[in-house]
């Protein structure tokens, strides 16, 4: 009886270490290699709301992951333009559409975007002191980047919600402040 009551417990507390360990990999994201960046052509790089275009040599981080998400998930903020001919680039991966400024709308790192999985889903953004819900419709490319396809900008990192200017407004962030704030999200 001691030996299966001995076995019983080992096998709990096998079963619980492993359950942890699975929990602190899945909060762990680390790059999955890395892109070397090629200089723009002449006139390529669209330079609005200060996006960064790609440096020649320069070693980007790429990622396929983006932190856990939960009730309140830290990220940092940026400012796109899912309008044609905006910095966005092309149109959103969600709809194959173009979305104006004046409504609220995200672009989620590659491991949130999760193949899609949020597009046309809402999430709420905090900030400010204030809370926003926006649609997802696209993906910030976390795995590529500094090609014609993406603007020739750097890949996303892994914790951003790339947001049009009607979130930076609902948010009440002075014009002045925009381009990154740290907020927090979470699936509305």
């Amino acid at each position: 009886m001691k030996t299966f009551k001995l076995e019983a417990t080992l096998l709990i507390l096998l079963v619980f270490l492993i359950a942890h360990c699975l929990e602190i990999e899945a909060q762990v994201c680390k790059p999955s290699g890395n892109i070397r960046g090629t200089k723009p052509p002449p006139g390529k790089c669209n330079r609005e709301n200060d996006s960064d275009c790609c440096v020649q040599g320069k070693l980007y981080p790429i990622y396929e992951c983006s932190p856990t998400v939960s009730g309140q998930t830290k990220a940092v903020l940026t400012l796109n333009s899912f309008q044609e001919g905006g910095d966005g680039g092309g149109p959103s991966e969600c709809d194959k559409k173009y979305h104006p400024d004046d409504k609220p709308v995200v672009a989620l790192s590659t491991g949130w975007y999760n193949r899609g999985s949020r597009c046309h889903n809402y999430i709420t953004i905090t900030a400010n002191g204030r809370s926003v819900k926006a649609m997802v419709v696209d993906e910030c490319d976390s795995t590529m980047g500094c090609d014609g396809d993406h603007d020739y900008q750097p890949p996303c990192p892994n914790n951003i919600v790339d947001a049009s200017k009607a979130v930076w407004e609902a948010l009440g962030v002075p014009h002045d402040n925009w381009g990154e704030l740290d907020i927090t999200w979470s699936d509305a």
